[in-house]
Parts: C-alpha cells; structure tokens; sequence
C-alpha cells in the first residue's frame, strides 16, 4: 500500500508541488516494501497460521483449572479471578483476528478454486474451524461469517454470529473438508505443515476428532445434533492411535515463535532462575492438583512436578507438594519447598504443542458409550484405553524422562476402573476428573469441559477482590474496543447473548 501524502493551501501547496517534480519517478519505489511481496505463497502463510494457533493460549486457565496458582497478583486473575487482571480475557481475541483466521482468509482464498490444491483448501478449512472452536468456546457469539474481509472488502466492523450458527457451520465444513481430501493427489503442504508434514489420512482423523469434540459440546443444547454429529465422527475414524495424535513440532533454539509457547511463557513468566525461589511471579502447582495425583498414587506425578531440593529439581512423589490458592501477596517462608514443572518435560522448548490426542478421543467415546451413541467397545474399556494413551503421551512431550513404565500405568490402570456400577453422574465424574489430569498442559480444553460436565468438581476460589463474587467465570469478555469500533455489531451480540460479563453463558454451556 502507497503512502499518500495531501497538501493544502498556498505556499505549502507550492513547495509541495516543486518537491513532487523532483522525486516522482521515485515514489513507488521509495513507498515499496522491500520485504513484502504481492504475490501470495500459501504453504507459507500456512506455516505461520499453525504457529499463531497453537500459540492463541490463556495460560491463566492453567489456574482456574487449578493446576497453578502464586502467592501474588501479578498472575491472580487465573486462580483468583482478581478484578484488576481482567484484561487477561481480552487476549485470544485481540491475537486470534489479526494473525491466525485473518492468515487461514488468506491461504483459503488463494486455494479455494485451484482444483489440484483440494488438500490445501480442506487442511486450511479444517485448521480455520480448530481456530476458531477455541475462540467461540471463550467467548460464545463472534464475527464468523464476515471475519477476515477487511483487506478484500474493506469489512471492517463484521456482525457476530450466533454460536449456535457457528456451531453448524463449523461442522459442516469439517465433514465436507474430510471427504474432499484426497491420497491420491500428492499436492499437500507437505513440510509446510509442521502438524502432520501434508499427510491426508491424519488430516481426515483430526477433522473427524474435532467433529467428536464439537458434537459432544452440544449435548446439554441440543441432544438429537449432537449425537447425529458423533456417530459422524465416529464412523469417519478418529485419532485413537499415538502415531496420529495432532500435534505441533517446535525448536528448541531461534526465535521465539519457533519455540513450543507453553514451555516459552512458563519459563519467561515464573522459571527461569531454577532454584525453586526466585519465580518472577510467584507461581507453583496448586494444592488441589498435587494433592489428587498423590493420592491415587499417579505415576504422572514425578514426570510433570519437581520439588528443588537444595538446588537440584528432585521429583521424588512424596516429597510433592502443592501451594493453596489463597495466599495474598505475601511470599510463604517455606515457598521453595512447592512444587513446580519439571524442566525435563514440561519446561522443553522443544517439546511438542499436543493439539488432539488419543487420550482425548478415549474419554469422548467412553461417554458415548455411556449415552449409547457408539456400540462395539465397552465405556470401561475405553477408559482404560484413554487412561493408557494419556500416560503414554507424556513420552511424547518429555523423551525418556516423560516415559512411564509399562507396569506402572497397568497397575494405576488396575486400581482405578470405571465404577460400572454407579450412575451416568457417577460415571461422568469419574471420565472427566480423570479428563482433567490426563489433558494437562491444555487448561483451555479442560475449561470448556469443565463447564459443559461439571467435573472435575472444582471448589472455587472466593479470593478478596476477585471479579466474580467467588463462582467460577464462565466465558471470556469481549476487548473494550469491540464497543467503540464495532458498535452496532457489538450490540446486538450482547442483546441476543447476555451482559459481556464473565458470569454469561454461552450457548452449549447450560
């Protein structure tokens, strides 16, 4: 885009006129980016829209999930919900627009009509309708159908859409983008696609995941879709082996955004000294999380947690410990003695971005089971299955230090079965605290499966000053300049939705 510059009046018009003669035939060339191009190469573009995707996370989900929590404010808003950290909620938005559905516009429509380049379009599709699942789950009614048309058609105050419409049409795409992948053509993003390398099978098994995923969110809004959904994705075949779990390859070394973003933000936020003391903002595991993986004796523990003991991380379980959520801005005499992430696993820059794992899959078939929405397997021994796969993936993310030993995942396996004979309440609470630990680091996951199940059954945390009367927030509000630059639209979400406020329910959360 070329800069214009206008002059007005007498002798400034003048001297403007005089200086254009003399560096006119330069202006294009001196108003040229010369790192930009006209030209569009998608493969790239998709590159940094994977990036930018599974870097779109509020990590202060990690505290209202109760896994962390700090003795301070700085990071009060996750476990605390402190009314003076309610910016945090504006984030995904204020990121999620401009950099990854903004990117997938672009990349789609310079696919979209290029019938060789179909596996593009439907992994661009599929990825799009990942993004922006996370995005409406926040915050419910979002600019969808107009989002991303501010550089072709100069659409930039796009109305929000229903989630329920959003919702459908997400599903949609995904069915129609899995059947139009195609093996046989060898067109595909190949090792621009840092998730699968172009591999159109696991692309099909992810869209298919995500359709069990979406569909299940809709069984307390709409029972008869969400069931016609999941035996959908189902009998489309979903990720149930570890080869295909979707995940995100990052780097260890380079620039930041090559680094896996989780590792990035815990390490620069609250962990980079490594002595179990100096935590720039006073974080360490929450009681609630440490306190329930000792007790069911949980081999996951020491591969995720580390005590420092005299200055070495030790991840002996019994010496585990985890911080209450209630401290006030006082640091604890005995602070150094919580515990924290591993740095062999949790902490690795370049460990994998777990986007959809097997473990997942497992627990939404088992409560399909449950529902009597999918037949052949028995819930019990789909949730053992995902209990397996849940602990097997930690290999994954942390080598030989996140490897738990065979016998010790058939022993917890062992001691903790589906109650069989409890209530479908029962049993829900038993797949979804179980869901909570096994999905670890994805808080934002677990977030909007906490508020569609209940479970785990959380205790909030009525912290003084906190912005919501003591109850658990259930969506993200809407950035303070949605209300200015795009008013009306702004309007009539809130008129159709509810308050933009964090007590609002969205419209599968009921």
């Amino acid at each position: 885009m070329k800069n214009i510059i206008k002059y007005a009046g007498g002798l400034l018009g003048l001297v403007g006129m005089v200086s254009l003669q003399s560096c006119d035939k330069n202006f294009e060339s001196t108003n040229t980016n010369p790192e930009a191009t006209a030209k569009v190469y998608p493969q790239y573009v998709f590159t940094k829209a994977e990036y930018d995707g599974t870097t779109n996370m509020l990590n202060f989900l990690l505290g209202t999930m109760q896994y962390t929590t700090s003795y301070n404010d700085v990071a009060g808003f996750g476990s605390k919900y402190n009314a003076a950290q309610i910016s945090q909620t504006y984030q995904a938005f204020n990121d999620g627009y401009p950099k990854e559905i903004n990117e997938l516009s672009i990349v789609i429509k310079s696919v979209k009509n290029e019938s060789p380049l179909v596996n593009l379009y439907a992994e661009a599709r599929i990825w799009r309708v990942y993004c922006f699942s996370r995005l409406t789950d926040l915050y419910g009614d979002l600019p969808y159908f107009k989002a991303g048309l501010g550089f072709d058609s100069l659409l930039f105050k796009p109305a929000y859409d229903p989630q329920s419409a959003i919702y459908a049409d997400m599903l949609a795409e995904l069915e129609a983008a899995a059947k139009s992948l195609d093996a046989s053509n060898k067109v595909t993003f190949g090792a621009s696609d840092l998730i699968y390398n172009g591999d159109t099978d696991k692309w099909k098994k992810f869209a298919y995941s995500l359709m069990l995923r979406l569909g299940m969110r809709m069984t307390k809004v709409d029972a008869n879709a969400a069931k016609t959904w999941v035996t959908k994705a189902i009998a489309g075949g979903v990720i149930t082996a570890d080869v295909d779990i979707a995940k995100m390859s990052y780097l260890a070394s380079g620039q930041d955004i090559n680094k896996n973003p989780l590792a990035l933000n815990l390490w620069n936020s609250d962990y980079i000294a490594q002595d179990g003391s100096k935590n720039t903002e006073g974080g360490k595991y929450q009681d609630v999380f440490i306190s329930y993986m000792k007790n069911t004796n949980d081999p996951r523990l020491p591969v995720m947690s580390v005590v420092w003991n005299n200055g070495v991380p030790d991840n002996t379980p019994t010496l585990q410990k985890g911080m209450p959520a209630t401290l006030a801005n006082a640091k604890p005499a005995n602070f150094v003695t919580y515990s924290e992430p591993n740095p062999k696993t949790l902490l690795l820059m370049n460990s994998p971005r777990l986007v959809f794992t097997a473990a997942e899959s497992y627990f939404l078939l088992t409560e399909a089971a449950l529902r009597g929405w999918y037949t052949g397997p028995t819930a019990s021994s789909l949730y053992q299955k995902g209990i397996e796969a849940a602990m097997r993936q930690w290999a994954l993310i942390g080598g030989t230090a996140g490897t738990i030993d065979a016998a010790a995942i058939n022993t917890y396996v062992t001691a903790n079965p589906l109650n069989l004979g409890g209530s479908f309440d029962d049993q829900m609470k038993q797949i979804y605290t179980q869901f909570w630990v096994s999905i670890f680091p994805d808080a934002q996951e677990v977030f909007a499966s906490f508020r569609r199940t209940g479970y785990p059954a959380l205790i909030p945390n009525n912290y003084a000053g906190n912005a919501t009367g003591g109850k658990f927030f259930r969506r993200m509000l809407y950035p303070t300049t949605e209300q200015t630059l795009n008013a009306d639209s702004y309007a009539d979400a809130i008129a159709r939705q509810g308050a933009n406020d964090l007590l609002t329910h969205i419209w599968w959360d009921k």
